[in-house]
Parts: C-alpha cells; sequence; structure tokens
C-alpha cells in the first residue's frame, strides 16, 4: 500500500536532477529508431557513493557484505530544524520494525544518517521519536529494490518540543487528533500484517472521527483499491482532493483506479497532472510510462519509464526490465540487450541472470 504514514505521508527520495520531463505527441511508433535517442544514460555511480557514505557510518558496506546494489538496506537522512537555535539539541532515535528481525534503533543528535540492514525479508516500518516522543512513521515498500532511501525533515517549535502534534512540518501534514492517532497506528499495524479489513476499519474511524482529514480519506482510497473495491475507493480519493486539491498522493491513486478500470486515456491525464505537482517524484513517471504502455504509446511509454529511471537509478531498476522486454517486442535485440546489462549491473545476483546474460551473449 502506497503513501502509508502516522504524521507524515510518505516523500520518496528523489534523484537530485532538477531537469523536467517533456512528454511529445510521437507520429509513429518507430522503437527501433526513436528509442535509441530517448535512451538515457543512468550512471549509478553517485548513487553507490550515497549508499557508501551512509551505511559505511554503521559498519554496513554493500560491496563487502556482498554484490553491492543486492544487498538489502533502508538508509537515509533525518534533518531536524528548531525554532530556538541555542536551545539543547534534541535526542532523535530512527527505528526500523520488521516482523522478521529485531527491532533495530539508531540515534542521531539533531540532524544525521541512519542505515539499517534488512535480514528479515522486504518491507517493515520506520519510526521517527524525538526526546521519546513519536512524530513520523512511515511503511517500507515490500516492492523494489534491495535498497531503498527515506528521507525525513522535521521542525520543532519551541511550545510544541514534547507534542507529537505539533513536532512534524511538512508538504503534506494535517495535524491528528489524540484519537487518530491512535486509529493511524492501528491502521499502519494491520497494514505491516497485510490485514487490509483491518486497516481498512481503521482510517474509516480516521475519517469519521475527523472528515475534514484529507490524508486519512487518501490512505483509505488506497487501501480499498488494494482490495479491489474501485467505486469506494473512487469516492474516498475524490473526498480527499475535495479536501486538498493539490495532494499528490491521492493523484496518484486516482490514476491507479483508472487504470485498474482500463481507463488508460483518463489514467495518463491524471499522472500527468501529477508530475506537474512533483516533477522529481520517480513512482509518477514509472506509473505514467505504463499507463502509456497499456495504452499501447510504446515511445512514450520508454520516455516516461527513462525519466522514472533518472530520478531513481536503484529504485526504479526493474524498469530496465520492462523496457528490455518492450525492445524484443519491437524488434530490436540490441538495445534490449543494453537494458539487461544496465539491469544486472545494479542487480547482479538476479535469479534470472544467466539468462539475460545468454540474451546479452547472442545479441551484441
Amino acid at each position: 500500500m502506497e503513501f502509508f504514514a502516522l504524521h507524515i505521508v510518505q516523500r520518496m527520495y528523489n534523484a537530485r536532477s532538477n531537469n523536467n520531463m517533456v512528454v511529445g505527441k510521437s507520429k509513429q511508433f518507430a522503437l527501433t529508431i526513436i528509442f535509441a535517442a530517448a535512451i538515457l544514460l543512468c550512471g549509478a555511480s553517485a548513487v553507490d557513493a550515497q549508499v557508501d557514505d551512509i551505511c559505511g557510518e554503521f559498519g554496513f558496506i554493500p560491496s563487502l557484505d556482498g554484490p553491492r546494489l543486492s544487498a538489502p538496506y533502508i538508509y537515509g537522512k533525518v534533518n531536524i530544524t528548531t525554532a530556538d537555535t541555542s536551545a539543547k539539541a534534541p535526542k532523535v532515535s530512527i527505528v526500523y520494525l520488521n516482523r522478521g528481525q529485531t527491532p533495530n534503533r539508531q540515534t542521531v543528535s539533531k540532524t544525521g544518517n541512519y542505515c539499517f540492514r534488512v535480514t528479515g525479508g522486504a518491507g517493515g516500518t520506520l519510526i521517527i521519536d524525538i526526546d521519546g516522543v513519536e512524530v513520523a512513521r512511515r511503511p517500507v515498500s515490500n516492492f523494489g529494490t534491495a535498497q531503498q532511501r527515506e528521507d525525513f525533515d522535521i521542525s520543532i517549535s519551541a511550545a510544541g518540543q514534547q507534542t507529537a502534534g505539533g513536532v512534524v512540518a511538512s508538504k503534506y501534514y494535517y495535524p491528528p487528533t489524540k484519537k487518530t492517532a491512535e486509529f493511524y497506528k492501528q491502521a499502519a499495524e494491520a497494514e505491516a500484517a497485510k490485514d487490509l479489513a483491518a486497516a481498512t476499519n481503521a482510517l474509516q474511524a480516521v475519517v469519521k472521527e475527523d472528515a475534514k482529514d484529507y490524508i486519512g480519506w487518501g490512505l483509505l482510497a488506497g487501501v480499498l483499491l488494494e482490495r479491489k473495491m474501485l467505486v469506494e475507493a473512487d469516492a474516498a480519493v475524490r473526498r480527499s482532493l475535495e479536501l486538498k486539491v493539490e495532494y499528490a498522493p491521492a493523484w496518484l491513486t486516482a490514476g491507479r483506479i483508472r487504470t485498474a478500470q482500463t481507463q488508460y486515456a483518463a489514467a495518463i491525464e491524471i499522472f500527468k497532472h501529477a508530475a506537474t505537482l512533483e516533477p522529481e517524484n520517480a513512482r509518477v513517471y514509472q506509473l505514467l510510462g505504463e499507463a502509456y504502455l497499456l495504452a499501447k504509446q510504446g515511445t512514450l511509454g520508454a520516455e516516461a519509464l527513462n525519466k522514472a529511471i533518472e530520478l531513481d537509478p536503484l529504485g526504479m531498476a526493474e524498469l530496465h526490465l520492462q523496457l528490455a522486454h518492450l525492445y524484443q517486442l519491437a524488434k530490436a535485440p540490441a538495445l534490449a540487450a543494453a537494458e539487461y546489462k544496465k539491469f544486472l549491473a545494479k542487480v547482479p545476483d538476479h535469479p534470472d541472470k544467466a539468462k539475460f546474460e545468454k540474451f546479452i551473449k547472442e545479441n551484441p
């Protein structure tokens, strides 16, 4: 389930590129010609260095533990700003919960990096607490590549330093009440346990308690979508956007609902709008690219997928496989082989490695 949080909405880490994507109209489905110009070279060396710099602080060096990009880690940066610069630096703890392993905790002073080795399987929950007070909770995706980055930006006011409701500032923040905070906690625990019915009940309790909580409505729409309750999901996402029209996570859910309804043209327009709200969100371009492909607009789909890879080379590594498959359908095996090479450079121990290497050898 996407964009699940207790106090702040998930903000996936974006690469530093500020380039805006231009999705033009294609005159024909000439993949072998147009794709060659559309491919973006996605060098992973800068991201490798970021992983090493952060995880190296904790003795976790991917290149020493195994193949660099297959070692499972959750890592990122916590940035704390305070209204009173002369005040004592708060104690900031980052906790990683995963049902398959012992809870891990790391502490930073005001601002710093964290890195957790994942040994209990994908997924889990990240929690940030300041001086013993929980201020943020964010789920870790069960999908994607082994290494995931999650950054947190948190501000503390002088008056509200010890209250969870007054310490978080984010692009999408709606202050929870004491009751809704408890419901959010229940929903996060149910989602982590993959109990979508219980998560639905908890989020319904949130919006019943506070009908203006646009985040709650958006999260409820996402859970209902996962349960294939499309009519109910559509109603919830509409309510979320009525309350906050610029809430990008709800737009993404709306686009996914249209995709599930096979309304691909509508989904494309929704994702294009979401890209104007969050132009550096790789997930937006992934969904846009996949919608284009479902609508049989291969060239535009490839452009969007390449943009997603550019923004998040590691998190979107699997998209190389989609591009490779697309090139194979377009009878462009050399281009497909190039995508397999890029993928194996990022995921060197993939179960289908031998098959990919055989294809690369046969299509130099």
